[in-house]
């Protein structure tokens, strides 16, 4: 799933170029790059669909070329994840009625790919012998309000080595002090929004729970005319499909992760996914000496060089055309930043 607009990295991203197609981790390569090579171990190449809008589609097919047509589906507008989903599942089951479908953010961190590539192929196996929805849970690391959890009970197969368990609640951003009784109860996981199922679970899950979407959806293809798809999204739900099916079916089942995950959300999330040097400074790129500074992010032109002296608990970045030095405690005010900052553009225009 790629249609995300990244908004809260400003200024790094834009309306252009959202942030999985950025190196926000300083790896050399963009996040859904990042996850598209993931899964390039664990299925064949051309079984990665993609799912982005048709105004991000030259720039998916530019940082991962050689796609064929039917690998980027491009949704004519953002209707949350369970319609994404649904038309991603239609186009699949085209190719295999029965395939066994991974859904996943394209702009999310994982930390250990071999551990993460185990993972993924047991749930599969599963799914292959089981009538269930497998969801991935990453063990809390701290009590984040930001984050969605899953509780969870008893193993829910007799190999308890696998880790596999009955999903009994989805409780989405908690206040702070829910978030710590979650974590002292070690019976909550991070939920990383990557579902496992094979289509035919998939495809009743929706007819049971979302009708109009499955009515809909489920007779698109790749080679759907624009002006039809246009028509069929037009007239779909705005809806989620952890608020729309997860949450509700019981045959969930989650798989707590060996992998460090983050759905680096946030400048502040990506402040925690990074290594910190002896300050807790993260220099995510650029050339950077910091001074009497401490609990930091910077981000900067990989080419800049840059001296920060006396901050403490600052976002300093750099965009195309601007430069943000914030509090990181302020982040909220993003939004309203960019609006002032397209103001002040507009009004130097004119």
């Amino acid at each position: 799933m790629a249609g995300g607009i990244g908004s809260r990295f400003w200024p790094l991203c834009s309306v252009s170029k959202p942030k999985q197609f950025l190196d926000l981790m300083g790896t050399g390569v963009s996040l859904i790059q990042d996850t598209f090579r993931r899964f390039e171990s664990i299925c064949p190449r051309e079984n990665i669909i993609i799912v982005t809008t048709k105004a991000h589609e030259s720039l998916v097919r530019k940082q991962i070329p050689d796609l064929l047509d039917y690998q980027v589906l491009c949704e004519p507008f953002r209707r949350n994840t369970a319609p994404c989903i649904a038309y991603a599942a239609s186009v699949i089951s085209q190719i295999n009625p029965n395939a066994n479908i991974v859904v996943t953010p394209s702009d999310h961190a994982i930390f250990g790919a071999a551990e993460f590539e185990s993972n993924i192929n047991t749930a599969i196996k599963t799914v292959d012998n089981h009538d269930w929805i497998v969801t991935i849970g990453a063990k809390p690391v701290n009590p984040s309000i930001k984050y969605g959890y899953i509780q969870f009970r008893e193993s829910g197969i007799k190999d308890s080595s696998t880790r596999i368990h009955k999903a009994i609640t989805f409780v989405e951003k908690p206040p702070i002090e829910m978030a710590r009784q979650f974590i002292s109860s070690e019976e909550f996981l991070w939920n990383t929004g990557i579902f496992i199922w094979r289509l035919p679970v998939l495809k009743e899950a929706f007819q049971r729970f979302l009708p109009q979407i499955a009515n809909s959806f489920f007779s698109l293809d790749f080679e759907t005319s624009a002006k039809h798809l246009k028509e069929v999204y037009t007239q779909a739900q705005t809806i989620s499909v952890d608020y729309g099916i997860i949450e509700k079916a019981d045959n969930v089942y989650v798989l707590e992760a060996d992998f460090g995950w983050s759905d680096v959300e946030t400048w502040d999330s990506l402040h925690m996914a990074k290594p910190q040097d002896s300050n807790r400074n993260v220099i995510s790129s650029g050339h950077v000496l910091t001074y009497d500074s401490s609990d930091c992010i910077i981000h900067l032109n990989s080419e800049k060089y840059a001296v920060i002296q006396g901050l403490d608990g600052y976002i300093v970045a750099a965009g195309a055309d601007t430069l943000l030095i914030c509090r990181r405690d302020q982040e909220e005010q993003l939004m309203k930043y960019n609006s002032d900052i397209e103001l002040l553009k507009s009004s130097k225009k004119s």
